[in-house]
């Protein structure tokens, strides 16, 4: 950072008066009412995380700390100007990245530096030297000729950053910048605003990780437009003490045991980790119901530290159950043999790029196969081609035991898939969405009605049928999405980041539901950039530079990292640590190499 903005944020942060004083706002969009009367403080030099629910108010507060939109009632200062009457120096004060951040793709990184400068009216000259900082903080300095649209995604975000920082702002508003990102970048955007708020700038970090909320100084949890929670995360986990504990190696399948201890009364969350199913009671509860069901399954029980999702999911009144209605309404899939899924010697090259590199592996039927690596791996090319969307450029691949050259629409119509980027039609409504796939996959009259109202009712959707897509939250988005990809209840399912920026609640709905299914014998492939989304899966397969570097159940990753100590390793641990591996290696072999 430059002299200059190091004393004016450092200024900042040597000031009681908060950076941005939000006073009794409530926004209200025709007959909706996006905010209730809300008032925080956002203070200099700490980074203050949002959270909560999909369709919660987040994004519409950000805006109008921003000043892109004006409150119904109520005032918002930041740094003493008002966002209505001041709103021209407001723009001046804040930096703000959007969750879907308006990087020109066909423009070059340092291209996209000049057109923002620009667009906030920062000094030509002056652009050399801002330039060279914003490269330099976002170690983007290497890549200033390539093209936005060719950037991996943990790289557009610090693009993104770069551009939101382009006027030197007092308070930076990052809504749910992480969205994608593989967790190495992430570490990277973390240090990156460390560092800002370290200098004295406020920071607000919206985001669907909560273990990223877990880190900020203080969280702001929304809920139907009103403030649930403001003030440090650790304090609301505090709240869970003695409430949490963990059902360890049950000799009962464990997506049962998570299934019955999600039934229970007493339990308002459960989730799995690894071989072990994780439980969280109810406030009051007793431990007889849960100690009950560890000794039926077999399993040692054990307490737990509480984490900040933990105490999330109580507030918001706990989890949507262990039973799918989908999955209840399916009859199992017959497969003759054992494996649903395999692919030999996988390759795919786009010109002299390679981006899947001779990848093989078989998924069984009724396993989740957790596709996992950095963003740029191959991991959605590897889907496409296993999906009959893509030609191999080399290799083979087959589904239910259909080629996927010589049967590849046989094969097509046994599997569905939910792209990474979401795919309807915005110009069809949710329930044209709905008739579309149903037709597709060869439904008509009385069934294909039927068919329909049964996804309506399962996802929630009866409110957003006639909404297009594009005007839908995004975990609404994404159940619709899901939706459609089992419209035709496909015996194979692939899911590309599935529950990518949406919140924990509808996350435990979609993991209760591909749980369920897979109990009826659909085999799953999942990538994911949530590393306890992987502790759900049979078996993970990680991805790095096109291959496959390792391959083996969660539980196994991680001991395969541990190096003694009391902290057991996460997957994330497990993640980073096989990564830096294959660096130290490619930097060894490429050295012996060397003349």
């Amino acid at each position: 950072m430059t002299n200059e903005m190091s004393a004016q944020v450092s200024q900042a942060k040597l000031s009681s008066q908060p950076a941005v004083k939000i006073v009794g706002v409530t926004k209200i969009f025709g007959v909706v009412e996006a905010l209730h009367e809300i008032s925080a403080n956002i203070l200099p030099g700490r980074l203050t995380g949002l959270v909560g629910p999909d369709g919660a108010g987040k994004t519409t507060l950000m805006r109008l700390m921003a000043a892109l939109m004006a409150p119904t009632a109520g005032r918002i200062t930041v740094a003493n100007c008002d966002t209505v009457r001041d709103s021209n120096r407001i723009h001046t004060l804040t930096g703000y990245m959007p969750q879907r951040f308006g990087l020109y793709e066909d423009l070059s990184v340092m291209e996209n530096l000049r057109l923002y400068a620009q667009l906030q009216g920062v000094e030509p000259n002056t652009h050399q030297d801002i330039f060279e900082r914003l490269l330099t903080f976002t170690r983007l300095a290497p890549f200033t000729q390539r093209l936005a649209g060719r950037l991996s995604g943990g790289m557009k975000q610090k693009l993104g950053l770069a551009c939101a920082m382009m006027g030197k702002p007092r308070v930076l508003l990052l809504d749910e910048p992480s969205v994608g990102v593989d967790p190495v970048s992430r570490q990277d955007l973390w240090k990156m605003v460390r560092e800002l708020t370290d200098e004295g700038m406020a920071v607000v970090w919206s985001t669907a990780y909560l273990d990223e909320a877990e880190r900020c100084a203080t969280v702001l949890l929304l809920n139907d437009g009103k403030i649930e929670y403001d003030g440090p995360p650790d304090k609301l986990t505090a709240t869970l003490k003695h409430r949490c504990f963990r059902l360890l190696d049950p000799k009962q399948e464990r997506r049962i045991v998570l299934s019955r201890a999600l039934n229970l009364k007493s339990v308002c969350d459960g989730v799995i980790q690894g071989n072990s199913v994780r439980a969280v009671l109810r406030k009051e509860a007793t431990r007889e119901e849960i100690d009950a069901l560890a000794k039926e399954v077999g399993a040692e029980i054990a307490p737990v530290t509480p984490r900040f999702e933990d105490a999330f999911v109580d507030l918001l009144g706990g989890g949507p159950g262990g039973t799918s209605a989908l999955a209840e309404r399916m009859e199992p899939v017959n497969l003759k043999g054992d494996i649903a899924v395999e692919c030999h010697e996988l390759t795919r090259r786009f010109g002299d790029f390679i981006a899947t590199d001779h990848v093989s592996f078989q998924v069984k039927k009724g396993e989740i196969f957790g596709l996992l690596g950095p963003n740029g791996a191959g991991k959605s090319t590897t889907f496409k081609m296993l999906c009959g969307l893509l030609k191999p450029t080399s290799g083979g691949a087959h589904v239910m035991g259909l080629d996927l050259r010589t049967a590849k629409s046989e094969a097509k119509s046994q599997l569905g898939y939910m792209a990474q980027k979401f795919s309807l039609y915005g110009l069809l409504s949710a329930r044209q969405n709905l008739e579309f796939s149903a037709g597709v996959y060869g439904f008509d009259g009385a069934t294909k009605r039927e068919r329909i109202e049964e996804m309506i009712e399962i996802f929630h959707l009866q409110k957003y049928v006639r909404s297009s897509p594009e005007d839908l939250p995004l975990g609404v988005k994404q159940r619709l999405a899901l939706a459609c990809a089992l419209m035709h209840r496909p015996p194979v399912l692939f899911l590309d980041e599935p529950t990518s920026g949406v919140d924990p609640i509808t996350r435990r709905e979609f993991w209760t539901h591909i749980n369920g299914l897979v109990r009826k014998g659909v085999t799953v492939l999942v990538t994911t950039h949530f590393m306890d989304e992987a502790e759900y899966c049979d078996r993970v397969a990680l991805m790095y530079q096109a291959k496959v570097i390792a391959l083996d159940t969660p539980d196994a990753l991680k001991r395969s990292v541990f190096k003694g100590g009391s902290d057991e390793p996460t997957m994330e641990d497990a993640f980073i640590q096989l990564i830096q591996s294959a660096d130290a290696e490619n930097a060894t072999s490429r050295a012996t190499k060397a003349p």
